[in-house]
């Protein structure tokens, strides 16, 4: 069953979003208080396998694989083409999710060229798993953009165990519909019912940092001007 975000933006929220790094918006997400600083963004496991040109946004689309053991009968499983299905079905812009549930994630890559261009036909700006992936120089060749924890040179036995569920990747917690931001410092989670007040935010906070980085190169610099800008921002 397809679970619609808690908030649909339009594309020129998402456009305003995707002006800003994950860092500003972390940071104009913790003036709100609506979660813990903490909260709300991967962990130093996760990696985008190279620097993006654009930032990975979209409403997550999420799935649980395993690949290390074989299956009972022949000599890999069948795909799980109703997961296509529910995700034709889901808001765009689209992020597949998948958490590598074995004992030791990232045995079998979840993906590499031919899983991934399907994702993208289906709307997916890119991938975000614990596990790993393959076929990289091509990934990036079709502009889909891949974080992982590790990479993989086989899919070995990988196959879905459930899909369109809340799963966990390094950390953090998604849920299906989840607006997920990414570029080369992680993945940040974004809530959706303040993410149109973020770009506003977000200037200001910006315009006040440049004022803190001008104020250090000026001649005019002095610990006590230093103190009230620093003062401003906590």
């Amino acid at each position: 069953m397809t679970v619609p975000p808690r908030r649909q933006l339009t594309a020129a929220d998402l456009e305003a979003l995707s002006r800003f790094d994950t860092c500003t918006l972390a940071n104009a997400i913790e003036t709100f208080k609506v979660r813990l600083r903490n909260e709300g963004y991967t962990g130093p496991d996760l990696h985008c396998n190279w620097d993006p040109v654009t930032p990975l946004i979209g409403y997550a689309v999420t799935a649980t694989v395993k690949s290390s053991n074989p299956p009972a009968n022949g000599g890999s499983y069948c795909d799980r083409t109703d997961w296509w299905t529910t995700i034709d079905d889901s808001p765009l812009p689209r992020v597949a999710v998948i958490e590598d549930i074995d004992e030791q994630p990232g045995i079998g890559a979840v993906a590499g060229e031919i899983h991934s261009a399907i994702l993208r036909r289906l709307g997916c700006t890119g991938l975000v798993t614990n596990g790993a992936v393959r076929d990289v120089p091509d990934l990036r060749r079709m502009n889909f953009t891949a974080f992982s924890c590790s990479r993989s040179v086989s899919h070995a036995y990988v196959h879905m165990v459930d899909f369109g569920i809340p799963v966990t990747i390094c950390g953090l917690r998604i849920e299906p519909g989840d607006l997920l931001y990414g570029d080369c410092h992680g993945v940040l989670s974004i809530p959706a019912e303040i993410a149109p007040r973020l770009p506003e935010v977000a200037s200001e906070l910006l315009a006040h940092e440049r004022r803190i980085i001008d104020l250090c190169r000026s001649p005019a610099f002095s610990i006590e001007r230093l103190k009230e800008e620093v003062q401003d921002l906590s």
